[in-house]
């Protein structure tokens, strides 16, 4: 079950993004708009993220479920049958918080069900597994419905895997039996924390199309902290119940590997965009064999993750993120070598990127493991949407940052700078990560 909704979550963010000059010449996108078929998931996931684990915490993980893949699932089926524009954006927006509700209940199920550290660690790897297959295997799948069957089955194919996961949620999933008081939702909490990360994920957004200093995108990011300021103060001295309890942070392995999967964020993320997009305007590929072009990154990211969790198990936390990390660093650097001298497909894509692949993919495990580990259960689901609200905060924020600087000073540059993101996080996991997580 963790798995089923990990993986549509996943394939969702990146099965759309071939279909969009479809989408465009259908529905009539303006070329300014069209980014936002992807956008409006993504601000919705991010704002969302951290009232989904906390509400995981509250009502139980299959009520939470089911209400998150029911949500994902009627948009889903609801963006394929639209009409307009408007309509597309606003089911996109809903699948978003159905994402965001959904996410957190995956990781609180595998922390909550295997509470033996190695067989969670290897759970989890399998979980960070099927991740990265949705990931890969998106932009393959995406092209190859929309040029034979059309764009919204882009839509339409996860629909029947919500479906069945929804009826086979009652039981499967456990129900919840707590017979103490239902804590009560901070309401200020969650308002100024969703729509804080949504301002500061909006901002990050807006670069590409009017620069850094453009109102547009300091006023939302000025509005955005300030709001945080105002939840981080309500969380410390006025909330009786804190949607976020601040104490978690006094957890050396919960703030370490928060910073340490920020980092990574950062540097990884943007990696499938900018490389589709380096296949198409430096190689002339078509979205299609673009799409195609990824797999092997993608196979890599799978073999890696598979891989993650006997080698947390064996080495440990802190070793197992510092050794993938550094590995994720030397493939970004091959890559940007590649792209600096317009090397072939081969050595500026496919040998470099199944190193970075392997690597990163296989980081997130160890990280995950530190970050979410040893909690009590009324707080798995609080540890799962901040490490998640993390994960797509920094994704967010870099994919904004790597992409405008790919255009200012080209795709080396941007791919430098994913190489020392990834230093970085190798550089912190061993300072920020505890022995023995």
């Amino acid at each position: 079950m963790a798995c089923s909704g990990s993986f549509v979550v996943i394939l969702d963010a990146t099965i759309v993004s071939v279909a969009l000059p479809a989408i465009r010449a259908d529905l009539g996108f303006a070329p300014s708009s069209l980014s936002w078929v992807v956008n409006a998931y993504t601000l919705a996931f991010a704002g969302f993220l951290l009232l989904g684990g906390r509400l995981c915490d509250l009502f139980g993980q299959r009520r939470m479920f089911v209400v998150g893949m029911s949500l994902f699932t009627v948009a889903r089926l609801a963006a394929g049958l639209t009409g307009t524009a408007e309509l597309l954006l606003a089911t996109r927006a809903v699948q978003g918080l159905g994402a965001a509700l959904l996410m957190p209940v995956t990781l609180s199920l595998l922390n909550t069900t295997f509470t033996e550290p190695a067989r969670r660690a290897r759970a989890l790897g399998t979980w960070s597994a099927i991740g990265a297959l949705g990931a890969a295997s998106g932009p393959v799948i995406g092209g190859l419905l929309t040029q034979w069957a059309g764009w919204r089955w882009v839509f339409f194919i996860t629909v029947p895997v919500g479906v069945l996961a929804i009826l086979a949620a009652g039981p499967v999933l456990p129900s919840r039996r707590d017979v103490r008081p239902r804590p009560r939702l901070d309401v200020v909490g969650a308002t100024t924390a969703t729509a804080g990360l949504a301002a500061v994920v909006y901002a990050a957004m807006r670069p590409a199309d009017t620069g850094w200093t453009a109102p547009a995108v300091l006023l939302p990011f000025v509005a955005g902290l300030a709001l945080l300021v105002v939840f981080v103060l309500h969380q410390a001295r006025w909330a009786r119940e804190p949607l976020l309890p601040l104490g978690i942070f006094r957890l050396r392995q919960v703030s370490g590997g928060n910073v340490v999967m920020f980092v990574l964020g950062l540097g990884f993320f943007a990696s499938p965009v900018l490389l589709s997009l380096y296949l198409q305007d430096v190689h002339h590929y078509s979205p299609l064999r673009a799409g195609l072009a990824y797999l092997p990154v993608g196979v890599a990211m799978f073999a890696g993750a598979q891989s993650a969790g006997p080698l947390s198990v064996r080495i440990g936390a802190r070793r197992a993120a510092l050794l993938c990390c550094a590995l994720g660093a030397v493939g970004f650097a091959g890559v940007a070598a590649g792209t600096g001298l317009h090397a072939s497909y081969p050595v500026s894509v496919l040998i470099p990127g199944a190193v970075f692949g392997f690597g990163t993919a296989a980081a997130f495990t160890p990280i995950t493991v530190a970050a979410t580990g040893g909690l009590p259960p009324d707080r798995s689901g609080l540890a799962a949407g901040l490490l998640n609200t993390v994960r797509q905060t920094s994704g967010a924020l870099g994919l904004a940052v790597l992409s405008t600087l790919a255009l200012a000073s080209g795709y080396t540059a941007a791919f430098a700078v994913s190489a020392g993101c990834l230093a970085v996080a190798a550089a912190a996991a061993p300072l920020l990560i505890p022995r023995g997580s």
